[in-house]
């Protein structure tokens, strides 16, 4: 009865083990995924233990094959890693020789053109890709993103993919003739989402935009050019980035010149400061090249009367002083 029992509990086990062995085979780990696929232009060295006349150094031909000595066919070798050309090649000197031990690597890898990044990033360069990365991690590399950054990361596929089953950038295209690109926000990638943070290969071309820049002018504290951020930049929060207004500024006549397509004069908006702070209108939401000019309070008649008083009479004082000599009392 115990070894009914028992066989009753083991059986399922051993099914349900050999399910998830199985299922594990199919399941590439970190190193396969990474693992370098070779191409065109590679150097492998191959070594046989104990057979040196069958040691040989090979480059993967244009059309992506190694020769084998005294093997007649060539052998396949693009878009293999080192792995699966070693058994190859194992195999096919298994003619020769009875249970060959083979190593097999790559002493030169010449297959992939370099993929840049330039842009606004801390150090545009050149970088040589020898396994599977991601944009995020190809960023960091060269140091991250500058502060003028802009929310736009482009990425130009300038050749085909050199093996299948890469990911496909025609989706981008507008036109046969363009280059295939693809567009990712860096917000997006920055926060960690998977959907913007692409596989990137040699040969790609990586762009970081900049952001594009509004102008602050008139009576704010530190009248200048900003950058507009990714989600949006309003015209309060614009003015608050400057430093705010002057004490002599008009809040209720602020004007934003916009650029409009088609239109050879820019497009001017209105603002009242104090009613966007009630709730009253709506904030501006600022475009690219957008100009924020904030005027200087028009004074009353009374205020203007008092200026001229007080001008007038540093006027005198200076004149009935300016002629007489001065002398110094010790």
């Amino acid at each position: 009865m115990k070894r009914v029992i028992f066989f009753s509990f083991i059986t399922p086990l051993i099914i349900i083990l050999t399910f998830f062995a199985a299922a594990a085979q199919q399941i590439p780990t970190v190193e396969q995924e990474r693992a370098y696929l070779i191409g065109p232009g590679d150097e492998v060295a191959v070594k046989v233990l104990g057979e040196a006349q069958f040691d040989f150094n090979a480059t993967i031909d244009d059309e992506g094959r190694i020769q084998v000595p005294f093997c007649e066919n060539r052998l396949e070798a693009k878009c293999r890693t080192e792995q699966q050309l070693r058994g190859s090649v194992a195999q096919m000197m298994s003619k020769y020789l009875r249970n060959p031990i083979v190593s097999l690597r790559v002493t030169d890898r010449k297959s992939r053109p370099p993929t840049s990044i330039v842009g606004e990033v801390r150090q545009p360069q050149g970088v040589i890709l020898v396994r599977q990365t991601r944009l995020r991690e190809l960023i960091a590399f060269v140091g991250g993103q500058t502060e003028d950054a802009g929310g736009m990361v482009q990425v130009f596929r300038t050749k085909a993919p050199m093996c299948p089953g890469m990911e496909d950038m025609t989706a981008g295209s507008q036109t046969p003739d363009e280059m295939p690109y693809r567009v990712f926000s860096l917000e997006a990638l920055n926060k960690g989402k998977d959907e913007a943070n692409p596989l990137v290969y040699p040969g790609d071309v990586v762009v970081v935009q900049k952001a594009a820049p509004v102008y602050v002018t008139g009576e704010v504290r530190a009248p200048q050019g900003i950058r507009l951020a990714e989600s949006g930049t309003s015209l309060t929060q614009a003015i608050a980035m400057v430093g705010g207004i002057n004490r002599e500024a008009r809040t209720s006549n602020v004007k934003v010149f916009r650029v409009t397509e088609g239109k050879k004069d820019r497009e001017v908006l209105i603002a009242d400061l104090k009613l966007i702070k009630e709730g009253k209108q709506s904030d501006i939401m600022l475009q690219p090249l957008d100009i924020v000019e904030v005027d200087r309070a028009k004074d009353s008649l009374g205020m203007s009367i008092l200026k001229l008083a007080i001008g007038a009479g540093k006027s005198t004082v200076t004149s009935l002083t300016g002629g007489v000599g001065y002398r110094v009392m010790y």
